[in-house]
């Protein structure tokens, strides 16, 4: 979407209404996103870069709990109304935190003068992280191997055969040792 559109939805032409507007859309643009709690942090630098409002940004945040496969969720195991009553409640505490942390952060002075994002100007380069990307990468990499290697996939395939408990697995090894047994003997 271009910037102009979260613009005008975020009415930040006008910052006292903004203010206002941000807390009450951000969870609304967050129920209809589909964004996880990791995913919902760029989103929100994207709000933040089009216009929306510091209240607005963090009530987006909090809304995550109330996205609709998670809404879908509450209703398989809570029943419809009781759904209904979570999205409320929620949606209520998630507009009125917005209004409290942006608020003082704007009292506090702790809200950035403007809504520019360098990230956004940046272009990828090989950097400390990325090293340290490559070497979670090895790392993972020789762990995974030292699993299948050491029998990790038939461990797993007996604790899913015995439900996991661990007199299942006790077992196991009990009747490796008399298989064991039996051969020196």
């Amino acid at each position: 979407m271009p910037n102009s559109f979260w613009q005008a939805l975020f009415l930040s032409q006008n910052p006292t209404l903004g203010a206002v507007w941000g807390p009450i859309v951000g969870p609304i643009i967050s129920l209809l996103s589909f964004v996880c709690s990791v995913g919902n942090v760029p989103l929100a630098v994207v709000l933040w870069n089009g216009g929306i409002s510091f209240g607005g940004v963090i009530s987006f945040i909090f809304a995550d709990l109330i996205i609709l496969p998670i809404l879908d969720i509450y209703r398989k195991y809570y029943g419809g109304r009781m759904s209904l009553y979570l999205l409320a409640t929620s949606y209520g505490a998630m507009v009125v935190a917005g209004f409290a942390i942006g608020g003082l952060s704007q009292l506090l002075g702790l809200v950035p003068a403007h809504h520019f994002i360098a990230v956004f100007q940046t272009r990828p380069s090989w950097n400390y992280t990325t090293f340290l990307d490559l070497g979670a990468l090895v790392l993972a990499a020789v762990l995974g191997w030292r699993f299948l290697k050491t029998g990790g996939l038939e461990m797993l395939r007996a604790m899913d055969r015995t439900g996991g408990t661990p007199h299942a697995g006790h077992e196991m090894v009990h009747d490796h040792d008399e298989h064991h047994d039996h051969h020196h003997h």
